[in-house]
């Protein structure tokens, strides 16, 4: 790291810039079984600090990568989007909530969803969102709300995340392997991509991981379209929609009938 820093910093210096060394500062990533190492950086004899966290495009990153940070930073945010639906639903057609719905609480939860919306403190997401659309319906907290999210066509929370993750998946093939690339052999699973095997959970919860087991568990006839992903995406969404899942443990134990 230090030498990587020396390498940047003397890009700078010939590209005539510097480094603001008040606001530079790393990131050590760390997880439960590896100590964090004594570094020490230094630029024009000021030490660069480690924190452990930090704004990077608009998403909050910890150091442990468990995402609790940026899941804080926006509650609030969606919590003023709930009582502004709750002012606004007697004054506003069905029609002019979803789209102060998409425009406002929809846009802050998709904005890096792949990325964290895996994490367990999404709960309290899903849980905001779950009020706001019974407020949309006009229902109280004990109305289940799997039907109103079809009626609405608004995705749970775990199925926005299935819908963000496998268009970035089919977006970005070239990061991800197929399994006919790795056998000879032909099987069923050719068009599914290889799954690495690994014991690190942060990597198991990750976009790569998670993208990986996602896709490959998805209905042959959707899987059939990611070479056309505006195909993949509308019969994607309509699959999602049909299900409503609440989670990825239910999307995992859904099995296709078979004739």
């Amino acid at each position: 790291m230090v030498t990587a820093f020396h390498c940047v910093n003397k890009w700078f210096q010939v590209n005539l810039l510097s480094i603001n060394t008040d606001k530079t500062h790393y990131i050590q990533f760390k997880t439960k079984n590896k100590p964090t190492l004594d570094i020490n950086i230094v630029c024009n004899n000021n030490l660069i600090t480690t924190l452990p966290q930090t704004k990077f495009l608009g998403i909050y990153i910890h150091d442990t990568i468990n995402w609790s940070c940026h899941v804080e930073f926006i509650t609030p945010k969606l919590s003023s989007a709930y009582y502004m639906m709750r002012n606004i639903k007697p004054l506003m057609s069905l029609n002019t909530l979803k789209t102060v719905y998409y425009s406002y609480f929809n846009a802050i939860i998709s904005y890096g969803l792949p990325f964290w919306g895996n994490t367990p403190h999404a709960m309290e997401i899903f849980r905001l969102q779950k009020r706001i659309v019974r407020i949309m319906m006009g229902h109280t907290n004990r109305v289940s709300c799997r039907n109103i999210f079809k009626r609405l066509k608004i995705l749970p929370f775990a199925s926005q995340y299935i819908l963000l993750l496998m268009l970035f998946v089919v977006n970005n093939k070239n990061l991800f392997t197929l399994n006919s690339h790795n056998h000879t052999k032909g099987t069923r699973q050719n068009n599914n991509f290889y799954q690495p095997i690994t014991n690190l959970n942060v990597y198991q919860k990750g976009v790569h991981c998670m993208g990986i087991k996602i896709f490959n568990n998805l209905p042959p006839y959707i899987k059939d379209l990611s070479n056309d992903v505006r195909k993949f995406e509308t019969y994607l969404h309509r699959f999602l929609h049909t299900h409503s899942f609440y989670s990825i443990e239910e999307y995992f134990q859904y099995k296709p009938i078979t004739s």
